[in-house]
């Protein structure tokens, strides 16, 4: 056992056999909300309506009305979803259950889910369990998508901090809740079981959860006990055809001297082509000092037909003990698990060959209008290949956690939490490419819709085995791990008349490490005839892109599934062209690349107070927070395996105050400024090179490292919100916001020789992290909850909905060769959408519920390409939106059925270049995929 796990169970034997532990404080900074023990809310609830007026509310209602009261009673600016509201609605996990909370904006919706989220178009999120700071893996954060929406009790999203909580994530903090034995009254049970069809892989895949509690009066108190399982498993298949990147060749008719007609400008380099080359008929380039006019035409077409299997299994335990009314005990354990494995069927030609292009070159492509772009071509005679790359995944999380709370006055109240997590990260990846050269390809580079079109001369070549030739073969693995003890102590002492209401103070440590290990042992090609090989490693693929896009719906690959089963025997094939005097078991060996351990001490003191200004209450909340971060790093180079250390320590002190004021009896007003951090991420610290060799035969190869001099992130947060209950179940609320951000971590490139790299190539373009950037984002979030009181049928409909609107600007550096910064661009930030929305219609009547939701969200930049092209290195995602539907029939009070559907309207995920006023989706068109539909059916059983 490790250290940190003997000082866990240590100190949990101390505080279990001491006095008291507490549990710990799920949210210090929301105040209490009656609610019905079954979730319903009651009219009695809403300080405005009398208790003998009291109205039973259930179901859906009441989950978006008590997510309401969340957001009125807190002192922060928050949003809250209910379990009932996640049960009830077609979402698998975390991400999907929060597309529709105003400020979110979820994206990366391939795998038949959501999987990427933002607050206010910021990702730096700090992800908290219970209250409790969790990570994935040498990670900052939790990978949310993992934890199944079943095991979800509550979720509130922090858009402002208060002094009392964790310093980190400039975009807000998501703290997810699970169940315990004391929400229920005494034995609980519920069952849910749903079978989910995804359109694109054809298949039913089970998503199931089961959860168990009991309560019980003792003679030493009372004691709780509560499981709750999940398991989810969901096969896959995502299809996307991409047209390559945009570069210079020579006209058909004004070659420059020694080229030849619609021949390739290679080694094509420009530090600082953000907008790409001009597009405009007649312009030129410079060879050899001399003007010459230039066409540009995409490279390549590639097409991915990518197929996984992702299975997520979770369980919740936690068990209760409160010995009197002033004390309580509570342990719990959290493993959520993570296994996919995932086929990509690669599909790859080059379309920028300049031979073989018979007598009339000009006559083989056809121009966008007023544009020097090739629209479409023909090109004969282009390399090609096929990959079959096969990825395995698995992850597991695991918290240990012991707490409590105790009321050692009706005054004075203390809180402590201790807890230890580990998780650890394991991939594995290979993949073998076939080539070949076909006669010719015609290939229409936007077909309509951004849709890019390509056959060949013979098509049938594509299946004939002995059309290929054995290409190389890559073979890397990735152990991440990461783990944590912490340490927390929190005190309230209320005061009992004057203004001053509450005194709190607390103090958090936390010893975090995080490592990671590594392995890449690629193999160049054999260049035998692929017929030669066992026909097991044959995979053809079938119906590809549904038809949408005259591409080849069908191609033969390397097996995916083969190479994993018989990975030693595919190793042994490349043996003698890799080294054939180094033992298998060490090529397999893995090296670790970083490891770090980071000590947290951070100390707080918050004040609240309340007075009444012009005959109204004004709640004042004010603290600040110091933190010291000491940080120890060690590194090693993968290429020459030397080592070295560094080190570095953060000391900060971060106010924050937050003002609540009641205008009227159902309007108020919120105010607040606080100070966050950004830490950079593990991985980002590593100054030494990971290379990949020339992939797509450019002439030069990619790189990335670290750097270990990295600081924090350091953002000025300033809020200020206006909200309307103006009935019992409705609401609008606006709120102004804008973060100033200083030290932005953007990357610089640069180009560097690295003699005996062991690629294939010894020229490389790589990358580094640096804090170059500053930033800005402002915007408005509007947002709505409506049930009105109507009469017959129409009772029970309601709606809500929101709006935010973002605009954000940074400085982006530019470098040259050497990576010197040379000058500054401006630029949006990446995933930020200037405007997005959602609206959700509900209908709750006697057995049936029923729910639509619609979700938008306008164009965004989503990351910057290499500037090693002539396309504006800007990669922007097209609107994406989703309309999801679901239907609920209780059969009694305890069973019910449910019918979901997602992505009704069969959505495409589109992007495209562009940088300021250069590109666009109608010329700069990229990468396209279809996002498949899925329809759930299922049943739930509760108890009582």
């Amino acid at each position: 056992m490790s250290f940190k796990a003997r000082l866990f169970w240590s100190a949990s034997f101390l505080i279990v056999g001491g006095a008291a532990a507490p549990a710990l404080a799920q949210d210090q900074s929301q105040e209490d909300v009656p609610v019905a023990p079954s979730g319903a809310v009651t009219a009695a609830d809403d300080p405005g309506t009398a208790a003998d007026e009291e109205i039973i509310v259930t179901g859906v209602r009441a989950s978006i009305i008590e997510g309401l009261q969340n957001k009125r009673e807190a002192t922060q600016i928050i949003e809250s979803v209910v379990a009932e509201d996640i049960g009830k609605l077609p979402d698998n996990n975390v991400v999907d259950a929060l597309q529709r909370v105003p400020g979110i904006q979820v994206t990366g919706r391939t795998g038949g889910e959501a999987n990427a989220i933002s607050i206010r178009g910021l990702p730096d999120i700090t992800t908290t369990w219970n209250g409790r700071a969790i990570f994935t893996a040498s990670g900052r954060q939790f990978a949310l998508q993992d934890i199944p929406a079943n095991l979800v009790s509550r979720i509130d999203v922090y858009k402002t901090r208060a002094a009392e909580q964790i310093e980190t994530g400039i975009a807000g903090q998501i703290d997810v809740f699970t169940r315990r034995p004391f929400d229920f009254k005494d034995l609980a049970f519920s069952v849910a079981a749903r079978g989910i069809w995804h359109e694109q892989a054809d298949k039913f895949n089970p998503n199931v959860s089961a959860l168990i509690s009991k309560r019980w009066e003792t003679g030493i108190g009372d004691i709780g006990a509560l499981v709750n399982v999940s398991y989810a498993r969901t096969k896959y298949r995502d299809q996307s055809i991409t047209a390559g990147a945009m570069v210079p060749f020579a006209t058909a008719d004004n070659p420059p001297p020694g080229f030849t007609p619609l021949q390739r400008f290679f080694d094509f380099y420009e530090p600082g082509l953000d907008r790409g080359l001009p597009y405009a008929q007649g312009s030129t380039i410079n060879v050899n000092g001399t003007p010459y006019p230039y066409l540009l035409s995409r490279d390549a077409l590639f097409a991915s037909d990518f197929r996984g299997d992702r299975e997520r299994p979770a369980v919740n335990v936690a068990l209760q003990w409160a010995p009197n009314s002033s004390s309580e005990y509570t342990f719990e354990f959290f493993w959520d698990g993570f296994r996919n494995t995932t086929f990509n069927n690669l599909h790859f030609t080059f379309a920028d060959w300049w031979g073989n292009l018979g007598p009339n070159p000009a006559s083989t492509y056809e121009l966008f209008e007023g544009t020097n772009i090739i629209k479409s071509r023909t090109v004969g005679a282009p390399f090609g290949f096929n990959s079959g790359d096969f990825t395995k995944q698995s992850t597991d999380s695991y918290v240990y956690a012991l707490a409590g709370k105790w009321d050692l006055s009706d005054q004075f109240k203390l809180n402590a939490d201790i807890s230890y997590q580990t998780s650890r990260f394991k991939s594995q990846f290979l993949a073998m490419r076939t080539t070949r050269v076909p006669g010719s390809v015609s290939v229409d580079f936007n077909s309509g819709g951004g849709l890019p079109a390509w056959e060949f001369n013979d098509n049938s070549e594509l299946l004939d085995p002995a059309s290929w030739t054995v290409g190389e073969f890559y073979d890397t693995a990735n152990l991440n791990k990461g783990d944590a003890f912490t340490i927390t102590a929190d005190a309230d002492y209320d005061f009992s008349a004057g203004p001053f209401k509450r005194f709190s103070f607390g103090l958090r440590y936390d010893d975090r490490g995080a490592s990671e290990a590594a392995r890449n042992q690629d193999a160049p090609a054999l260049n035998q005839s692929f017929s030669t090989l066992d026909p097991g490693l044959y995979w053809t693929n079938k119906g590809f892109f549904d038809g949408r896009s005259n591409v080849p719906d069908s191609w033969l690959v390397a097996n995916g599934y083969y190479l994993i089963g018989h990975a030693d025997e595919v190793r042994q094939l490349y043996r003698n062209s890799v080294d054939p005097g180094i033992q298998l078991s060490d090529q397999l060996a893995l090296r670790e690349n970083f490891d770090v351990n980071e000590r947290t001490l951070a100390a707080y003191a918050q004040l609240d107070l309340e007075q009444e200004v012009f005959g109204r209450p004004l709640k004042v909340q004010g603290g600040v927070r110091y933190v010291y971060v000491d940080t120890d790093m060690d590194f090693t180079d993968a290429l020459t395996l030397t080592s070295s250390s560094a080190s570095s320590s953060l000391s900060e002190v971060l106010p924050s105050v937050t003002l609540r004021y009641d205008i009227m009896d159902n309007l108020r007003f919120r105010f607040n400024f606080g100070e966050t951090l950004r830490r950079p991420n593990f991985t980002d610290l590593n100054p030494y090179f990971t290379l990949t060799g020339d992939l797509t035969n450019v002439g030069y190869g990619t790189g990335g490292g670290g750097n270990p001099n990295l600081g924090p992130t350091k953002a000025r947060n300033f809020d200020l919100a206006l909200e309307w209950y103006f009935t019992r179940d409705s609401a609008i609320y606006a709120t102004l916001f804008r973060r100033e951000i200083d030290g932005l971590v953007v990357p610089l490139r640069r180009q560097i020789t690295v003699p005996n790299s062991g690629q294939n190539t010894d020229r490389f373009v790589v990358t580094q992290p640096v804090n170059a950037s500053d930033g800005v984002l402002k915007g408005l979030e509007l947002g709505f909850v409506f049930f009105p009181e109507l009469p017959g049928l129409l009772q029970g409909l309601g709606a809500q909905g929101s709006f935010t609107w973002l605009k954000s600007k940074q400085n982006i550096p530019q470098t040259n060769t050497a990576g010197e910064i040379i000058g500054q661009e401006e630029s949006d930030f990446f995933g930020v959408s200037d405007f997005s929305y959602n609206i959700t219609g509900a209908y709750e009547r006697g057995p049936v519920g029923l729910r639509l939701s619609w979700v938008w969200r306008k164009n965004f930049l989503n990351n910057n390409e290499a500037r090693l092209f002539a396309n504006p290195i800007g990669i922007w995602r097209r609107p994406e939106k989703s309309l999801d539907f679901q239907f609920t029939y209780s059969l009694n009070d305890r069973l019910a059925v449910t019918l979901d559907a997602t992505n009704l309207t069969d959505e495409l995920s589109q992007s495209y270049y562009r940088f300021a006023d250069a590109g666009g989706p109608e010329t700069h068109n990229f990468g396209s995929t279809i996002l498949s539909r899925t329809v759930a059916l299922g049943v739930r059983y509760s108890f009582p």
